[in-house]
């Protein structure tokens, strides 16, 4: 069996994935401790998929979602894949644009009755101040950008002159609408799901309690991601624990999420949960990533054993009859296991 990572130099990239190529040398390192043959392929152009098309690998191990090429669109590495019928880990490009478009998602999802934040989409002068859809307080965000980007303090509004400021430093930071959502006070969570090859979903909830700023608020933003000062915590409260599970596996599978995601979740301040976003190529680095972490924390996997699960349908479709670009498994008929 001989399975290859793929990645690209992503530090440019605002999309999610796996992380840095250290962190890809860790997955890496798990699965030749596992006894496959196993390489690892930092992409920057077409060719260098071609060249792993020709090898015919049994799985391809996506850690990033596509490979920008200059003056060219975007190569999303599902559709290539598939239109390569070269077996793949994680969902279609149809599901990752749930990943890469927040509002998508939220929109999807209120149509399938999971309850999400209350929202809109704003661009600088598109509304007076009498004229918000959502009353004060508000929270501004990217639409698609990744790990806390243009998140801070300011974030948080409580009037029209907040509100205005932060909106066009985001569009000048982002160039497109921002997301402003109804602002939440109550927990923040994450869940880690891994489908296995036989209906079952394990399911790792944790609470994320993001540090205190000087202001006094608790920010999941960029630098508190970026100097890993948030805490994840074991949840103990089992009515909380499958609260927050229930909702996550309901967005999962209402999205069509293939082999793993992780969902991310927050309550107001009645416990009442909503989700928030998902991440469908989540980071992988060893030890601060939150998706091995929760791993860890509500199962006790070690790292090696969450790769050894997320790679488990992948090579459970490669040892099968079923198509590699035939995807079963997304009608969420499958067993929880929290």
């Amino acid at each position: 069996m001989h399975i290859e990572i793929v990645t690209t130099p992503n530090e440019a990239l605002k999309e999610s994935g796996f992380g840095t190529l250290t962190a890809c040398n860790s997955v890496l390192d798990a699965i030749q401790n596992m006894g496959y043959s196993v390489k690892l392929n930092v992409c920057q152009t077409k060719d260098h998929l071609d060249e792993i098309v020709e090898r015919q690998p049994n799985l391809v191990i996506l850690a990033v979602k596509y490979i920008p090429i200059k003056n060219e669109d975007d190569i999303w590495l599902s559709d290539y894949f598939t239109q390569h019928r070269v077996n793949f880990t994680g969902s279609t490009r149809e599901v990752l644009k749930f990943d890469s478009n927040k509002v998508l998602a939220k929109s999807h999802l209120t149509n399938k009755g999971v309850k999400t934040a209350n929202y809109f989409m704003a661009i600088p002068g598109q509304y007076k101040e009498n004229e918000l859809p959502i009353t004060f307080p508000l929270f501004l965000k990217p639409l698609d950008a990744a790990n806390g980007n243009g998140i801070d303090d300011l974030s948080f509004v409580t009037n029209f002159s907040e509100y205005e400021s932060k909106l066009i430093s985001l569009y000048k930071s982002f160039n497109q609408p921002i997301l402003v959502e109804e602002y939440l006070n109550g927990r923040e969570f994450t869940v880690a799901i891994i489908k296995t090859p036989y209906e079952k979903l394990i399911v790792s909830a944790v609470e994320v309690v993001p540090p205190t700023s000087t202001n006094g608020l608790k920010i999941l933003g960029a630098q508190a991601k970026k100097d890993d000062s948030e805490t994840l915590i074991k949840i103990d409260d089992k009515k909380v624990k499958n609260r927050i599970s229930t909702l996550a596996i309901d967005a999962f599978n209402s999205l069509g999420v293939r082999d793993f995601g992780r969902i991310d979740i927050k309550t107001n301040e009645s416990g009442e949960c909503f989700f928030m976003e998902a991440n469908l190529v989540p980071g992988m680095t060893y030890g601060t990533s939150y998706f091995p972490v929760a791993c860890d924390l509500a199962h006790e996997f070690a790292y090696e054993k969450v790769i050894e699960l997320l790679i488990a349908c992948g090579l459970f479709r490669a040892s099968s009859t079923v198509p590699p670009n035939i995807f079963p498994g997304s009608d969420g008929r499958y067993v929880a296991v929290i």
